[in-house]
């Protein structure tokens, strides 16, 4: 049998980047074993692209135009190539504010993985905090999903709960949830780099 390719992680972002940072410090301290081959941005200031290049990571701005919302046509075949030219072999999505189409999905089938602010599938979509505290649950959390064709459908890999304190405001539940999703990232990639993700439809078993 060969050896198991090892890891590397192409991360696309929009934002602060706290997720990629999470990644980064989870390699330092090898409790990750991958590397990251580059991280790219549809934000040209992006934050996300000034912590990569501080860590010396290769940092790409790659606009999205003329799409507002989704990563489709020319702009979908800029990041494949980029992600292929840097040797990336699985996409990790960290505030990544885009929908991802068909063609990215099947230039990396079953390793493109998403965090989300909720315990899916429960408030899917945008500002899931917001919608976990308005709608009155004692328990919401953070998910890392492989991405599908759906917006956050994805099977499951990994999930972390977070309580609703009385007092919570969307801001203090937010970072608590953020503290989560900096623990399950890692953990879920790990999952990956040891090839332990079997997908059976729309489930994932950890082998």
């Amino acid at each position: 049998m060969s050896a198991r390719q090892p890891l590397r992680i192409g991360i696309l972002g929009s934002g602060k980047g706290s997720n990629c940072q999470s990644i980064i410090d989870a390699i330092a301290q090898k409790r990750l074993d991958a590397e990251i081959a580059c991280v790219l941005s549809d934000v040209a200031e992006a934050c996300i692209l000034a912590r990569a290049r501080r860590h010396r990571i290769p940092a790409e701005f790659i606009s999205g135009a003329p799409f507002k919302t989704k990563l489709d046509g020319e702009a979908e075949q800029a990041y494949i190539a980029a992600l292929r030219r840097y040797g990336a072999n699985a996409v990790a999505l960290a505030g990544f504010m885009r929908i991802v189409k068909p063609g990215l999905l099947g230039a990396f089938p079953g390793r493109i993985l998403n965090i989300h602010p909720a315990l899916l599938p429960a408030f899917p979509g945008m500002e899931s905090w917001k919608q976990a505290l308005a709608y009155g649950v004692k328990v919401t959390g953070c998910t890392v999903h492989l991405v599908d064709a759906g917006t956050d459908t994805g099977p499951i890999v990994v999930q972390k709960a977070v309580p609703v304190l009385e007092d919570d405001t969307a801001e203090t539940l937010h970072a608590r949830i953020q503290v989560e999703e900096h623990k399950a990232y890692p953990e879920a990639l790990q999952l990956l780099a040891e090839g332990r993700l079997a997908v059976a439809g729309r489930r994932v078993r950890v082998t």
